[in-house]
């Protein structure tokens, strides 16, 4: 069975991403903040199905990573427009390098697997602790519109984990494909490529 009670629910995720989007920009803030939670309880919930129920699949090791993602690159994208009635937004500069590092890490995984046919791409500690500060960074985000002065107090302390994790995690990446590259042109490999 492919679509596992766990899959669904990551479906659902996605669903939800037009949802936030739409009532941010109709200038619903705190009816977006209640969507992007139950959007962050699916992501948890659906791990959970996964192994309680032994429904892990191929098709669920793809959907959850795409829906978290493009949860948060629309989250990202949308709170960085300066004309949306928010108490915060996040600065476009920050946007940019977050979806660089994303699309260089995607074109770097494609790349090593044409060439190589490596498979195996787990995500490092580094790059679930960026997952998480990135999710903190749009939850403090979305609370400014209910508590500003604490949102706003603990907003510069976020903002710059948030850089200090992608560049971190993004060099990681990046050290982790030369490594896998290099174990395909070493010495005497048959998989060696020209």
């Amino acid at each position: 069975m492919l679509l596992t009670y766990a899959n669904q629910l990551t479906i659902l995720r996605m669903v939800f991403v037009p949802c936030f989007v739409i009532l941010l920009i109709c200038g619903h803030p705190k009816a977006a903040t209640v969507v992007f939670l139950v959007a962050g309880l699916t992501d948890g919930l659906d791990g959970l199905l996964a192994r309680t129920l032994k429904q892990k699949t191929v098709l669920g090791s793809f959907l959850d990573p795409m829906a978290d993602k493009i949860l948060l690159t629309a989250a990202f994208v949308t709170l960085t427009v300066p004309s949306l009635p928010l108490v915060l937004h996040i600065p476009t500069w920050l946007t940019v390098l977050t979806i660089s590092r994303d699309v260089l890490i995607a074109l770097s995984v494609l790349i090593i697997h044409l060439q190589t046919q490596h498979t195996s791409f787990p995500p490092s500690l580094l790059g679930k602790g960026t997952t998480a500060v990135q999710l903190l960074i749009v939850g403090v985000c979305m609370l400014a519109n209910f508590e500003p002065w604490l949102a706003i107090a603990v907003f510069p302390l976020v903002k710059y984990a948030t850089l200090a994790f992608t560049l971190a995690s993004g060099l990681h990446y990046s050290y982790r494909s030369m490594k896998i590259i290099a174990s395909y042109q070493g010495p005497g490999n048959g998989k060696k490529r020209a």
